[in-house]
């Protein structure tokens, strides 16, 4: 049974929190939109990461899981201001950073904000179906008359989801706001190697985003392994194992002990 979470307060928001100490380089989790920290991936690492002795971090956004606040609310701003509060409360020394779809923009835009405190313990990240810029290059180029009727009059439009009961809300805060954190304008120097995952079978994701990212990155650290029948998810066991293999690659790489 997965341990109850202990809370962060960051600028007001009960942010959920699970740690488990352990060797380095450790893994940081970074969830996608709408999802939680006990979703299939999240918890697959979380075993590896308990019997590998290595330390694992996860949180819920604001917003989403057992944190406090109003899905709504939440901003890329937000969610990475509490990403930060909570690598910089519980990570110590090396860190991967994993982060699936909404997730990989956080660890993108992470890796510059730390860079910039002059914070260089991120040594590689693991990408899946990444999603940098997703209001900006896969919300708004496709929005319809009547989204934007709806942004204009009411603040947001409401998508049904796949993944959830409840409908996707998107917000023009979120959307204005993803313009200010967009991360695909030019060259992006992580300082650390990525491996990224990509189902060519996403419908959410095109595979051609991914090959967009990977063409801003620098090539001598990153690898792309594209998977012919992988859809966003990437839940399938044959898709877990190979995200377990990235990882462990990856920390193996870094400098921890």
């Amino acid at each position: 049974m997965t341990a109850a979470p202990i809370f962060l307060d960051v600028d007001g928001s009960d942010i959920a929190v699970r740690h488990s100490a352990g060797s380095t380089p450790g893994i940081v989790w970074l969830g996608g939109y709408k999802s939680d920290m006990l979703g299939t991936k999240a918890e697959t690492l979380s075993d590896w990461a308990a019997r590998e002795g290595r330390a694992f971090l996860r949180h819920d956004y604001s917003g989403h899981g057992e944190s406090g606040g109003a899905f709504a609310d939440g901003t890329i701003s937000t969610w990475l201001a509490q990403s930060l509060a909570v690598f910089r409360n519980f990570a110590r020394g090396d860190q991967v950073l994993v982060g699936s779809s909404m997730g990989a923009w956080i660890a993108l835009r992470m890796v510059q904000e730390l860079r910039k405190a002059g914070d260089a313990s991120v040594v590689g990240m693991v990408l899946l179906a990444p999603a940098p810029d997703f209001t900006s290059e896969l919300v708004e180029p496709v929005l319809t008359k009547a989204q934007k009727r709806d942004l204009a009059k009411k603040g947001y439009f409401a998508e049904p989801s796949d993944y959830s009961a409840e409908p996707y809300i998107y917000t023009s805060a979120l959307i204005e706001d993803g313009r200010h954190n967009r991360v695909m304008t030019g060259p992006i120097d992580t300082h650390c190697p990525v491996h990224i995952l990509q189902g060519l079978a996403d419908a959410d994701v095109p595979s051609s985003h991914a090959l967009r990212l990977v063409s801003l990155l620098p090539a001598d650290d990153i690898t792309l392994s594209l998977i012919p029948d992988g859809d966003h998810r990437l839940s399938r066991p044959q898709d877990l194992d190979m995200l377990v293999r990235a990882v462990g690659d990856m920390a193996g790489r870094g400098r921890g002990k």
